[in-house]
Parts: C-alpha cells; structure tokens; sequence
C-alpha cells in the first residue's frame, strides 16, 4: 500500500483537493440538517402557541354583546375553542413531542458529521506536514543546484543567461503557487469547521432550552437565531466553493 512518503507533492496536492470536496459535502449536509431544523423549530413554535391561545371570557357582559352583535365564523370558532377544538389542542400536543424529538435527533446527526468535518481536518494536516517537508527537501536540493548553475551562467552570454534565469523562476512561482493553494484549502477548512461548530453549540443550547415554560419572546428569538446562524459568514462559504465548481 502506497504511503504518503512515496507519493508526489502532485499527489499529495491531489488529495487535499479531494479532501476539501469530502469536508464541503459533508458541511452541506450540516447545512441540509440546519434547514430542517428550522422547520422543527418553526412547528414546536406553532404547537406551543396553538396550545397557550387563551379562550374569550364569556362572562363579560361587555364581550357577549360584542360576540353577539358580531357572530362571524371564524368569531364562533375562537368562542368555542375549550368545547370544539379539544382534538386540535390534543394533535398539537403531540406535533409539540414530535418536533423536541425530531430536534434531539436533528442535533445528533449534526454532531456525528461534525466528528467527520474534524477528522477530515486531521487528515488534511498529516497530509500538509508531508508536503512542507518534501518542499523542504527540495529547496535544499535547489541550493545546491543553483549554485553549480551559476558558474554555469557565467561562461554563458547575457541572452542565454537571461532566458535561463526566466525559465528558473516560472519553476519556482509554480511551486509556490500550488502550495499556497493547498495552504489556503486547509485554512478554509479549519474556519468553516470553526463556524459550524459555533452553529452547532448555538442550536445545541436552544434545543436544550425548549420546554413548555419557555416564554413566546425566548422562542421567537431562539427562532430568528436558528434560521439566520450568526456564527456563518456567507461570503467564506462562497469562496470555500469556487475551489470545486
């Protein structure tokens, strides 16, 4: 079995660009997770609201006169909440246990791709170390190397000696260009997982909040926060994806 030691800096290039394709199909699949628990969270917003909707006092003598100067539908409908709506309170009862589980679960799956994103990560880094010390074994060789080729240069005339050095610095940009690529993919790696990990912590502690004491307020924030994730710069992700389209 082939070992990094015997692959090229080609290759190795190679395999972290494989490397970032598994990080951002998994951090879309975070992604995929984040929007459905929204929607979750959207639903247990709605069942606990459905549930806490207060009934019309109806002993009121003021409200009567208004309900009966005004009998909509819909009006008769609200009045009659407590008698008429008790299997509608029970179905929300139920949606309300169906979303904290699907929540519980959602947060799981979550964490489970996260482990992946850190493994990834740590592959990626043995994969760098392997990389900065053949470049390093190369560039002492280069030493030795420009220095017989530089007396070389001497015996040669200018037009040749000019277009000789031309041809070794293109060799060296190269180089440097497609390590500095490599550089860059792994640091766009290690802020993306630093960002959904944030994300997850985020959702992991409004998860932990739900309950049917939580006020209207916490839960319409907890709500807002979910679906806009702070902890996301949109204009990374962006960048992280122009390296595979």
């Amino acid at each position: 079995m082939e070992t990094m030691e015997d692959k090229s800096i080609f290759d190795l290039e190679k395999e972290i660009l494989n490397k970032f394709r598994d990080f951002m199909t998994r951090f879309t699949k975070i992604d995929e997770l984040g929007t459905a628990g929204s929607k979750l969270l959207s639903g247990f917003q709605q069942a606990l609201e459905f549930i806490r909707k207060p009934p019309i006092d109806t002993s009121s003598k003021l409200v009567n006169s208004i309900i009966k100067a005004n009998e909509t539908e819909r009006l008769k409908s609200y009045v009659n909440f407590e008698f008429k709506n008790r299997k509608d309170v029970n179905q929300n009862a139920t949606n309300l246990g169906s979303c904290k589980h699907g929540l519980l679960l959602q947060i799981r799956q979550v964490k489970v791709v996260l482990d992946e994103l850190e493994d990834i990560q740590a592959n990626v880094r043995n994969v760098m170390q392997s990389i900065h010390g053949k470049l390093s074994s190369l560039s002492d060789t280069d030493i030795d190397f420009k220095m017989n080729e530089q007396a070389i240069y001497n015996d040669l005339d200018d037009e040749n000696t000019a277009f000789c050095h031309s041809g070794s610095t293109d060799v060296t940009t190269t180089k440097v260009k497609k390590n500095t690529d490599s550089t860059h993919l792994a640091a766009l790696m290690v802020s993306i997982y630093g960002m959904v990990q944030q994300d997850y912590l985020m959702q992991d502690r409004i998860v932990s909040a739900l309950d049917l004491n939580v006020s209207s307020e916490e839960l319409e924030s907890y709500c807002l926060m979910w679906s806009l994730r702070p902890f996301i710069n949109d204009e990374l992700v962006h960048e992280a994806w122009k390296y595979i389209h």
